[in-house]
């Protein structure tokens, strides 16, 4: 019996490309909604890649090492990033977001950020740099971020147990070295820090009360966030949901 040879394409660089304007709208510092809200902030994802395999976004059942994640050549250029930012910047918006997957394993991320750094709004002032990351090579980096011209970073931090959060993370990572990290950024003036932690029932909200005891009156500020789901990526289950209301 002969083989048979089925090819497979990846739609994701198949679909039709959006029509491009014969003429770009004269920017006028205003970048709103349809209720006419402004919109001030930009998120920019530098990369699909993560260190981690939290059970709540890229589970390992799903992001396993056969998973796809996009060639380089798919990426945005530092220098396409900043022509956007800057187009962005003309529209109003003041605050750069920069995100991933985990965005400190874009390499050379500094140059990146030296680049969006010396842009300026339209009134002259700079724009508010900041970056979210798991912490896992914030230690290492943050002098280089701070010098750079990052302005803040917030750290997502599901747990001070470090059993609970090698579980979580699903990759065996240290919960020592995202606090050494936390403590360079805010050594360094990466501040105010923000923590995220992902609250699971059954999983880490009996972390609540040591997470909110560890940082306060740090200077750093904790927010909880709702299991969300996020897609059919996550197995998102209402049972293990704790409502804000009950966390309160």
């Amino acid at each position: 019996m002969g083989e048979t040879f089925i090819p497979l394409a990846d739609l994701r660089y198949a679909a039709e490309k959006p029509r491009i304007p014969e003429g770009a709208t004269p920017p006028n510092g205003l970048l709103a909604d349809r209720l006419g809200r402004p919109l001030r902030d930009l998120r920019i994802s530098v990369t699909d890649r993560c260190n981690f395999r939290c059970s709540y976004c890229m589970p390992k059942e799903v992001f396993d090492k056969a998973y796809s994640f996009l060639p380089q050549s798919s990426l945005l250029s530092f220098e396409e990033i900043t022509r956007l930012a800057q187009v962005f910047a003309a529209h109003g918006v003041t605050k750069l977001r920069l995100t991933g997957g985990e965005p400190l394993l874009r390499k050379n991320l500094e140059r990146l950020i030296e680049m969006l750094a010396a842009l300026r709004t339209p009134d002259g002032q700079p724009l508010d740099i900041t970056l979210t990351t798991n912490g896992s090579l914030l230690a290492r980096k943050a002098r280089a971020l701070k010098d750079a011209g990052l302005q803040r970073v917030t750290v997502s931090l599901d747990a001070l147990d470090d059993a609970i959060f090698r579980r979580m993370n699903d990759v065996d990572f240290p919960v020592a070295d995202v606090l050494r990290g936390i403590e360079e950024a805010q050594a360094v003036g990466l501040a105010p820090i923000k923590v995220n932690m992902v609250v699971k029932r059954g999983t880490n909200d009996h972390e609540v009360l040591p997470m909110a005891r560890h940082f306060r009156h740090s200077g750093i500020v904790l927010r909880f966030i709702e299991y969300m789901d996020v897609g059919a990526t996550n197995g998102w289950r209402m049972d293990e949901v704790l409502p804000s209301a009950q966390l309160i």
